[in-house]
């Protein structure tokens, strides 16, 4: 038993077979270099995808907020309509009265308060309130038995959209 060479567990392969072997497991860097390109070519045509898509939805933001612009009046100018057609009937009338042009002028202004209540218009008549400078515009001041800084008479009404000020009333102003 002395003289036997010890025989491997795992056959010994010549060195050429070897190689070999470790080529068909490691791809060579020829191949490594073909799938790093196809790779990239890969999120290349991805990049340009998403990118495109990007455009594409700024392109429809800007659309929508153009037609929202242009749109934006469209339902209130709906209900003037009628205050219009309104008007219109009123001075078609061939013999109108006074009480009959009452009647029709009382009518269309409860459709503009309805119009303009749809549309969250709001009446600023603010008799008897703090001046507010946000909401009034002082036209003078004069005299009174009112607090300092009251609206004492509303020379003109103002109206406001939801929280903005269309118009500022017009007011006169206890002295201080």
């Amino acid at each position: 038993m002395g003289d036997e060479p010890i025989q491997p567990i795992y056959p010994v392969l010549p060195e050429a077979q070897l190689s070999a072997e470790a080529e068909q497991i490691e791809p060579t860097l020829e191949q490594q270099l073909l799938d790093a390109q196809a790779k990239a070519t890969e999120h290349y045509d991805a990049f340009l995808r998403a990118r495109a898509e990007q455009d594409n939805a700024a392109k429809r933001a800007i659309a929508d907020v153009s037609n929202a612009r242009k749109f934006a009046v469209e339902s209130f100018a709906n209900e003037l309509l009628g205050v219009k057609d309104s008007l219109e009937a009123a001075l078609a009338q061939q013999a109108p009265t006074f009480e009959t042009l009452k009647a029709g002028v009382e009518l269309t202004l409860k459709q503009l308060n309805a119009a303009f209540e749809r549309a969250k218009v709001a009446e600023l008549n603010p008799l008897g309130e703090k001046f507010d400078p946000h909401k009034h515009q002082a036209i003078a001041m004069v005299e009174a038995e009112a607090t300092p800084n009251t609206v004492v008479s509303v020379l003109q009404k103002g109206y406001q959209l939801n929280d903005r000020v269309l118009r500022p009333a017009m007011v006169t102003v206890a002295k201080t």
